[in-house]
């Protein structure tokens, strides 16, 4: 088919897209804490605005289980992202919030810590950020267009063959949007990937940029790990019963070598010690304790070498305290609530594999507690204290029923490449980005990516690196983000920014992948819209000068 052809096909598709889209001038994909302050920030600008969340629920982890924010140094937030924490604090500032628990009983602790200031508060339930947010969505107009899935089949998300912008999208419910901009904020990146600009999965090699610490890391996955001596095999110690359920025979890569694997995914877990709102730990169906073998033999390892007066006891979970006697629960030790391993396939996945994945996750994160419960080969130490916790009756209610929700931990996805590369000499500071429009705070810290029998036969996680922590150890300061990781590359789509699967190296987007840096992400793309859409520029070439005086008019950190 020669050019003239394709070009006539081209304008007779984006007729038929027209004719039936409803247009408005900012477009927004994914309601994640990014999509909600974009929508905001273009609603304040005099934009006509929608946003398409895929699901029932907005507000992705921050109303999804992650209540104990990964924030790093809070004074690095102003705008929307400091106003969410603000109206935090207000809540809970209300005696009638304190439903559990007496507010005076109440301390917070670790990352989640305030900074100082009483004007905000960085832990909460699930539902109180939800019922923040829906309020936001009420009290600002937003146009929220839930169970809008976008229809990712070839074609769908139609694309100006001249211009390489979006000209629409379609969703599974057979809607069509037209937009002037578009906003990609989910956690996965999948209208980026269907406007055909470039992204990466996985590691980058250490080589890539110049960096110390990305790629397969061995050496320095020190953290979150089996105890010396757990036997990989089904019978222990004998190679011929093969290997245990997750884990694999090590790759010939070494250290620093990039491959296309991304860091575990989990559920955040809001569990509560309050009998009369606890729902028991159950035995999922299907279950199988050979799955959970390496757990038993690295708890009692543990037990016997009196590893259980290290902080937290010994157990495997981060078990974060939130109001009103509840937790957000996390990873910790080297068999725990991250699946690691099983979520290779999702960045790329059909919407029905993305959904078995998730399922497999649920039904194996079911499964661990039970285990840590129940199981009469955990030692009682864990289990007398384990099973005082259960899901919450009053959390996730109208989804799965069971305490459980329905927001898997999506850490890491796609990520686009940019105009501008975050890197690990970002983080630390070495590099300054020329185009600040919001800034990181957090250390590095990527999950593991994998389990494998060493070359002993003993099983070990790989993949796990922190760096920069808030707790002891090398440290640095907020750092910040360039406004070139937010936009695709010159010469592709000029009419699309990416604010979540951002134009960063795997480590650097360990360090920015948290939920306030979305917030703030956010209040930029929106801002950078409003703007190229005034000034009829695409994204790439908003007048920066512009754009960071009204982000600092609006009291963004920069």
């Amino acid at each position: 088919m020669n050019t003239t052809v394709k070009f006539m096909c081209s304008a007779l598709v984006l007729a038929a897209a027209a004719a039936r889209a409803e247009s408005f001038d900012v477009v927004v994909y994914g309601a994640t804490p990014a999509g909600i302050t974009a929508v905001v920030q273009a609603k304040r600008m005099g934009k006509k605005v929608v946003l398409l969340e895929p699901t029932d629920r907005i507000g992705g982890m921050t109303t999804g289980g992650l209540g104990h924010t990964d924030s790093g140094n809070q004074s690095a937030f102003g705008g929307l992202a400091r106003r969410f924490y603000e109206d935090v604090a207000r809540h809970y500032a209300d005696d009638r919030a304190w439903t559990r628990q007496r507010r005076s009983d109440y301390e917070y602790f670790g990352q989640s810590a305030d900074d100082g200031r009483a004007d905000t508060m960085w832990s909460f339930e699930p539902s109180a950020a939800l019922d923040i947010l829906n309020g936001w969505e009420k009290r600002e107009g937003l146009d929220v267009r839930r169970r809008e899935r976008l229809d990712r089949a070839p074609g769908r998300t139609v694309v100006d063959e001249q211009t390489g912008k979006i000209v629409s999208l379609t969703t599974e419910s057979g809607k069509v949007y037209s937009g002037k901009v578009f906003i990609d904020a989910t956690y996965e990146g999948d209208l980026m990937a269907a406007a055909g600009v470039t992204y990466v999965v996985g590691r980058e090699s250490n080589a890539k940029y110049g960096e110390h610490i990305n790629g397969v890391q061995r050496a320095l996955a020190t953290k979150h790990q089996f105890v010396d001596g757990v036997s990989a095999y089904v019978k222990e110690g004998d190679p011929s019963s093969g290997l245990l359920p997750g884990v694999e025979l090590d790759v010939p890569l070494a250290d620093g070598d990039g491959d296309d694997r991304v860091q575990a995914y989990c559920f955040r877990m809001c569990l509560t010690d309050v009998p009369e709102n606890r729902i028991p730990f159950r035995r999922p169906d299907g279950y199988r304790e050979l799955d959970y073998e390496l757990l038993i033999r690295n708890l009692q390892k543990s037990y016997a070498l009196g590893l259980t007066n290290d902080w937290a006891q010994g157990l495997p979970w981060i078990n974060a305290q939130m109001p009103n006697r509840k937790t957000d629960t996390n990873n910790r030790l080297g068999f725990s609530t991250d699946f690691i391993g099983q979520n290779h396939r999702y960045p790329e996945a059909s919407y029905a594999e993305r959904s078995a994945i998730e399922a497999s996750h649920l039904r194996y994160q079911q499964g661990l507690m039970w285990t840590l419960a129940n199981h009469p080969r955990v030692p009682e130490f864990y289990r007398r204290e384990v099973s005082r916790w259960g899901t919450c009756r009053d959390e996730f209610v109208g989804e799965r029923g069971d305490g459980w929700q329905n927001q898997i931990y999506v850490r890491e996805s796609r990520r686009m490449v940019g105009s501008y590369v975050m890197t690990e000499h970002n983080c630390r500071g070495i590099r300054k980005a020329p185009h600040p429009i919001a800034m990181g705070a957090y250390m590095m810290d990527s999950h593991h990516v994998r389990r494998y029998v060493d070359s002993r036969g003993f099983v070990r996680n790989e993949g796990d690196v922190q760096v920069g922590a808030a707790f002891g150890g090398e440290r640095f300061a907020p750092y910040p983000i360039d406004y070139g990781a937010l936009v695709p590359k010159r010469g592709e789509c000029p009419n699309l920014i990416v604010p979540v699967c951002v134009s960063a190296s795997h480590v650097a987007f360990g360090s920015i992948r948290m939920e306030p840096v979305f917030f703030a992400l956010g209040q930029a793309a929106g801002t950078a819209a409003a703007l190229a859409i005034d000034d009829g520029e695409a994204v790439q070439d908003v007048d920066y000068a512009r754009l960071r005086a009204r982000l600092l008019r609006d009291g963004q950190v920069l």
